[in-house]
């Protein structure tokens, strides 16, 4: 009896000890975040916000836009599409990111696709070299810094007004539309759900100079244009995109 007892204890505190020490299952969501981890290395970099994480890729295939170049890549056999600024990348090469923002569902409207998901690099490097070297593209550079053309003269359309008058009684026309004519002198195309066209027209107010305009057109560069768009003030986009004055959801006039 005594012997019974002594068994019946012993396996008692062997499954105490078990409890105790056995390694805990993660919850669901943990698990599902670590699954997509170990599933993707480019989100394993974007988790993590590790620059150092280099990976080196093969290039699967190149699509060549605007403003990016997509890449289809593989790395262990996993294939991702990542977003890069436009550049020459061949078929078959290799190819170094480090960080890159991910995107779900991002709609390239110039491609007219959606992503399911794709990674926006902002790090990139020389696989030889063991570090990034960092190339920040439109989406987390902010607002990028445009040179004043001195060879451009714009004559405004009937009810249209300059940049310099938009800029020096700016507080006249916040949360107004108004219509400014201009050539374009800068592009970024599809940066977060906008395309993003600078245009001067030759005036000058205090060193502003140029007009940001977020729009869903797509226009080239030296064009003449002529947007219609509602003008905000101190506007916040995020991500460095800050801007004293801009026109927003821009149209164009014929």
């Amino acid at each position: 009896m005594k012997v019974f007892l002594g068994v019946i204890l012993a396996v008692i505190i062997g499954a105490l000890v078990y409890q105790l020490v056995k390694p805990k299952e993660p919850s669901f969501e943990v698990a599902s975040k670590l699954k997509n981890m170990a599933a993707n290395p480019a989100a394993q970099a974007t988790a993590s916000n590790a620059s150092a994480a280099l990976h080196n890729v093969k290039v699967e295939e190149v699509i060549q836009t605007s403003s990016y170049t997509y890449l289809k890549v593989s790395e262990n056999l996993v294939e991702s599409w990542l977003a890069v600024v436009k550049q020459d990348i061949a078929v078959g090469s290799n190819y170094s990111y480090g960080q890159a923002l991910e995107m779900n569902n991002f709609t390239s409207k110039e491609l007219g696709r959606t992503f399911p998901v794709i990674y926006f690099v902002s790090e990139t490097g020389d696989p030889s070299m063991g570090q990034p070297a960092t190339t920040m593209p439109p989406t987390t550079m902010g607002r990028p810094k445009v040179d004043l053309k001195t060879d451009i003269v714009v004559p405004q359309s009937a009810g249209g007004i300059s940049v310099a008058e938009l800029y020096k009684n700016r507080s006249n026309y916040a949360n107004k539309k108004v219509r400014v004519k201009g050539k374009v002198v800068k592009i970024n195309n599809e940066v977060m759900d906008k395309n993003w066209v600078h245009i001067q027209d030759g005036t000058n107010d205090s060193g502003n100079f140029d007009l940001t305009v977020t729009t869903h057109e797509f226009v080239k560069m030296d064009d003449i244009v002529e947007f219609e768009g509602t003008i905000a003030l101190n506007k916040d986009f995020g991500a460095g995109y800050f801007y004293e004055l801009i026109m927003e959801g821009g149209t164009l006039r014929k």
